[in-house]
């Protein structure tokens, strides 16, 4: 797409997602054991997972909280594994603990596994191609929803029978995707204030932007209908994601510009708290 004059720093990425559950063990015991998550630590009703040292999965339990759906929040979070073996590994995994998959897709830019945790909130799992292998028409980007080979997948494995230690210490939150009441206004948020590129849109319903020319870091979308409220307070899913900046000079650019469209952020522990228009947290932090 068109570059605007607002750019965000192109080694921005994502950090981790914080999310609810409504039973903590019963979460720890899921994403340990049918996704390969190593638990890093556990305070009080939040427990930290990850993959290497860095945290990738925040879990809060909330035993009160409660599915709701027609609102804004999560669509799905996304773990970048490094290769397609990892992938394939994965896969495996999924298939041992009879996890149950919501389906498979083949993007261009990417392969990927869908499921959902305990509660509902959606997972992706997914590899990237090279970007020289990348799907362009009239030089931009055109990601694609095609079938996956799932056997060409799983052939990956052929020869490799030992024990899988878990997810690959090289994994990372490669994007996030989110249910917003209003396409248009995201954008003007991610883009226009934040400073993500705009790298194609999915008809009228959907938006996918990134930093640093990736297929996408924040993907957008109105699927549970245009002018969704946002969920409430007791319900399960997403409370916040964050959005890693390389350093104190690149974050105090975003402030500024946050400050000039006068929206309101907080300061937290973790970084700078606000919200987009359809309500989804995001915390900005520096690497």
């Amino acid at each position: 797409m068109t570059k605007t004059a607002i750019q965000i720093h192109s080694d921005t990425r994502l950090g981790y997602v914080h999310l609810t559950v409504a039973d903590l063990e019963r979460s720890l015991a899921f994403y340990q054991e049918a996704l390969g998550f190593r638990l890093h630590r556990q305070e009080e009703d939040s427990a930290y997972l990850g993959a290497g040292q860095t945290d990738l999965l925040r879990l809060t339990g909330q035993p009160t909280a409660r599915r709701v759906s027609r609102t804004t929040g999560l669509y799905h979070f996304a773990i970048l594994v490094p290769t397609r073996f990892a992938l394939a590994q994965s896969l495996r995994c999924i298939v041992e603990t009879r996890t149950t998959v919501q389906g498979f897709a083949d993007h261009g830019v990417s392969e990927a596994i869908y499921l959902a945790d305990p509660d509902g909130n959606g997972i992706e799992i997914y590899r990237d191609r090279s970007r020289d292998q990348w799907p362009f028409q009239n030089g931009q980007l055109s990601m694609v929803t095609d079938p996956l080979d799932v056997d060409g997948l799983l052939a990956e494995l052929d020869g490799h029978g030992e024990s899988w230690p878990g997810l690959s210490m090289e994994t990372v939150l490669g994007h996030i995707h989110l249910h917003v009441a209003n396409v248009a206004e995201a954008e003007a948020f991610y883009r226009d204030v934040l400073g993500f590129e705009l790298m194609q849109r999915y008809g009228p319903s959907a938006s996918f932007l990134s930093a640093g020319g990736y297929h996408h870091h924040i993907g957008v979308n109105t699927w549970t209908g245009a002018g969704a409220p946002p969920p409430p307070a007791d319900a399960v899913g997403l409370r916040w994601f964050t959005v890693c900046l390389p350093d104190l000079a690149e974050l105090h650019k975003v402030t500024g510009r946050i400050e000039s469209a006068g929206l309101v952020s907080e300061e937290r522990r973790e970084g700078l708290f606000l919200r987009d228009p359809s309500q989804n947290g995001l915390i900005l932090a520096v690497l």
